[in-house]
């Protein structure tokens, strides 16, 4: 996952990260960096709830334009459905998303406006990447 953030540009200025080993294993496939975030450890993403993950990207600085979030299911799932708004997004990656969220997928939204402020549907799905659509493209 971490060459193909690469060859689509994403380059995130902060990463969360669960402090669970296995989302610290996922952290570990996407280096190397083109230019290292900042990355911070959260236990308060072991296991959170969509609401959860809400107040805590609200917690982000300003200064941050680009976030990364690597936590669990089905948190992760529910708050990209949350988040995720019908008016200008990919049909295809919102039909994806409603189907299921995998183990190692991202997904790219567009937030306008500051995180203190963001809300259900204030996110305009980009691209929906599962490990598998990865694996289609090397065969």
């Amino acid at each position: 996952m971490g060459e193909a953030m690469r060859g689509l540009g994403l380059a995130p200025d902060l990463v969360l990260v669960s402090t669970a080993r296995r989302t610290q294993e996922t952290l570990d496939t996407l280096a190397p960096w083109e230019e290292t975030p900042l990355i911070e450890p959260t236990e308060r993403l072991y296991m959170a709830s969509a609401q959860d993950l809400l107040d805590i990207v609200r917690d982000v600085a300003e200064t941050v334009r680009s976030l990364l979030v690597i936590g669990h299911n089905p948190g992760l799932r529910e708050f990209a459905l949350a988040i995720a708004a019908d008016n200008g997004a990919d049909p295809t990656a919102l039909a994806r998303l409603h189907a299921g969220y995998p183990a190692g997928a991202l997904t790219e939204f567009v937030i306008a406006g500051p995180w203190r402020a963001l809300r259900p549907g204030a996110g305009q799905l980009m691209r929906f990447l599962a490990p598998q659509d990865l694996a289609n493209q090397t065969s």
